[in-house]
Order: C-alpha cells, then sequence, then structure tokens
C-alpha cells in the first residue's frame, strides 16, 4: 500500500487560494444592494456568508499556529462591497502565512477549532475549503437568479 499524499501540503494551499480567487471574482460580480439584501428561501445573504468565510480560514489558522481556541464570529462589520473586499484581499496573503506555519507533522494533530470542532488538522482545513466552495454555490444560485452571469466555476487565476 503506498503512502503517498494525493496533494501535498503546497498543493492544498494553492488549491485554496484558487478557490479564493474565484470568490473574489464572485463578490465582485454582485450589486451592492442585493450582496447585502438579497436571499432565496431564507437563506442567508451572500454578503453574511463572505463574513462567515472571513471569520473561519484566517482566524482559524491563527488559532492552529499559536495553539489557542477562540470563540468562533461572524458578527463582522463590513458594510459594504469595498470593505468585504478589502478585508478578502487583506486576509489573503496571511492565509499562505499562516498556512506555511503548520509543520506537516502537526497537519494530524487534532485540534479543536472553535471550541467546537475537534478533528485532525488536515481535516479542519478541507472543511475550511469545503465551507468556501459551498458557500460560493449559493452565491451563484444568487446571481443566476438575479440575471448575473456568475464566474465560470473553473476560473481560479
Amino acid at each position: 500500500m503506498s503512502t503517498a499524499a494525493f496533494l501535498t501540503k503546497e498543493q492544498f494551499l494553492n488549491n485554496w487560494q484558487g478557490h479564493r480567487t474565484l470568490t473574489r471574482k464572485t463578490i465582485e460580480k454582485f450589486p451592492e444592494k442585493e450582496l447585502f439584501e438579497f436571499s432565496i428561501g431564507g437563506m442567508r445573504t451572500f454578503s453574511d456568508l463572505i463574513k462567515e468565510l472571513l471569520s473561519i480560514g484566517l482566524p482559524g489558522l491563527e488559532d492552529i499556529v499559536n495553539n489557542n481556541i477562540s470563540k468562533y464570529n461572524h458578527n463582522l462589520p463590513f458594510n459594504t462591497k469595498e470593505a468585504l473586499l478589502a478585508e478578502w484581499d487583506r486576509q489573503t496573503p496571511l492565509i499562505s502565512e499562516y498556512f506555511n506555519k503548520i509543520s506537516e507533522d502537526r497537519m494530524k494533530e487534532d485540534f479543536n477549532l472553535f471550541g467546537e470542532f475537534n478533528f485532525p488538522i488536515n481535516q479542519n482545513m478541507v472543511y475550511f475549503l469545503d465551507n468556501e466552495i459551498h458557500h460560493r454555490a449559493q452565491g451563484y444560485v444568487y446571481l443566476r437568479s438575479l440575471g448575473i452571469e456568475p464566474p465560470m466555476f473553473w476560473d481560479r487565476y
């Protein structure tokens, strides 16, 4: 049985950052008003979904690196598209910086993310990515219902 990894740590990070690029393009497609007010079927607005993503990825990495367990908080004070994008852009390089501080050996260690998700660190990383893809897909549904063509799903760079 082979023990070779499917993705290296670097490949995973590049994949995640590619998804962040695509999510940013999705945010850009939204008209300001609809970004903060439009929803379907009781789902949260896309701005609220983005605030969740901003509350998970970098804060989670910071906690892992610093061996700290902070409480999850998605009540972020960003009320304009410009502010959301500025925070997205601020966090993007920091995600790479903190991710690279986590050794390969630590990836299999359990970490109780936000005091709620006690899984190996590598599974928490997959959660960050899966959650982003899930919420971006909701944004695609919103855009299509608004008559706006979302970015091509493969356009991650």
